[in-house]
Formats: C-alpha cells, structure tokens, sequence
C-alpha cells in the first residue's frame, strides 16, 4: 500500500514518466482539455460533482510527489487578477506567477510537445487554469 498523498494510479503512472522540463496542466472544469491541449497528452478526468475536487486540491497533492519550477498561469486580461493566483503562490511557495493570455495559454497547452499530463478538475472559479514545469529536484 502506497504510503503518500497522491493515491491515482493514472496519475502517479504519468508523472513517473516525466523529466525535468515536462509540463503538467491542472484545469477547472471549463477548460476544453479535450480539444486544447496536444494529441499525446495523457488527459485524466477527476471532476465528480461542482468543486470536487478543487484545483488546488490537486496542486496540492502534486506538489507533494514532485517538484515544480515553473507555473504559467491564464489570466483574464487586464483588470484584477483572480484570487486563485495567491493560493497557487502559497501552495509552491514562489513570489511570482508566469502569466499568459487567455489564447496564448491554450497555444501553449496545445504547441507544448513536452505536456505529458492534463488533469481536469470539478473547480467552478473562472481562469483556476495552471501549467506547471517539472523540476529536478
């Protein structure tokens, strides 16, 4: 029996495969992971019901098995920026967050050879969309 957080075998199969500069998508249940992320992504669906789980409920348990070195986040444009951006920074304990357009995110999901997982996710809050690069350690 394993004896850490992360418990899903698709998922714990899909990061094993990953090396240091593959990318990780962790989406809300809005994003069209279906048609925008590549054909070789390997794309697991959690959502159960509205916010089960959570985004942050996953990055969370992500962040606990691997390393991240980067996270390109979707933002709305201008104006303010959605409140998930803190609870992103305070679960990976950085300063910053890497923000992309709304189309260029999708460009990159979609362009990134290197995506090896999208995780969609029950989160209801708008642009809780997050692209993580695995680190080395």
């Amino acid at each position: 029996m394993l004896t850490q957080e992360l418990l899903n075998p698709a998922i714990l199969r899909a990061i094993a495969n990953c090396g240091h500069g593959d990318k990780i998508l962790i989406t809300d249940g809005n994003y069209p992971l279906d048609s925008d992320v590549n054909e070789s992504t390997e794309k697991i669906y959690l959502a159960l019901k509205p916010d089960l789980p959570k985004v942050t409920d996953v990055l969370e348990t992500l962040n606990s098995t691997i390393n991240f070195e980067n996270a390109e986040v979707m933002t709305p444009g201008e104006g303010e920026q959605p409140e998930i951006y803190g609870e992103f920074k305070e679960i990976l304990g950085i300063k910053d967050l890497t923000k992309l357009g709304r189309q260029e995110f999708y460009d990159a999901c979609k362009k990134s050879t290197n995506l090896k997982l999208g995780i969609n996710t029950g989160e209801t809050r708008v642009f809780a969309n997050i692209l993580l690069t695995v680190g080395v350690r």
